[in-house]
C-alpha cells in the first residue's frame, strides 16, 4: 500500500453539517475500499486564488491515507460526481514527503499541547 494525500475544496454554500457529511463520505469510501486513513485536517473556509464556478472561497479539507493505487481512480471519479466538490488534488507521497508529513503532524500536536497547557495557567 502506498501513502497518498488528497485535498479537496467544497463549495462555500455548505453548512457545517453538510461539510462534515461530505468529509465522512470520502473517509468512509477510502476505508470501505481497503484504505487506511492516517490523518485528516480541516483547513476551514479560505479565499481561492481565482474564481472557480463563480465562487471566490471554499472549504478546504486534507485527508492523508494509505491505499492500493487502484483506489485513486475510483476516488477521483467520486469527486467528479459530487456537486459539492469544486476542486481536488491527490498526490502519492514518497518516503521523504511521508516523513515530512509525519513531522508536520507532530509539530502541530506539540503546538496544540503547548497552547492547552498555556490556557490552563
Amino acid at each position: 500500500m502506498k501513502q497518498y494525500e488528497t485535498v479537496f475544496i467544497a463549495t462555500p454554500v455548505l453548512s457545517e453539517a453538510q461539510m462534515k457529511e461530505a468529509v465522512a463520505k470520502y473517509v468512509d469510501y477510502i476505508t470501505s475500499k481497503g484504505g487506511e486513513v492516517v490523518y485528516e485536517e480541516d483547513w476551514g473556509l479560505r479565499q481561492l486564488a481565482y474564481p472557480i464556478q463563480h465562487k471566490t472561497s471554499g472549504f478546504y479539507h486534507l485527508i492523508e491515507f494509505k491505499a492500493d493505487p487502484t483506489l485513486i481512480a475510483s476516488l477521483e471519479t467520486q469527486y467528479h460526481r459530487d456537486e459539492r466538490i469544486i476542486r481536488f488534488l491527490t498526490v502519492a507521497l514518497d518516503k521523504d514527503a511521508a516523513a515530512y508529513a509525519e513531522k508536520r503532524r507532530a509539530n502541530k500536536q506539540a503546538k496544540a499541547a503547548a497552547q492547552a497547557a498555556e490556557a490552563q495557567k
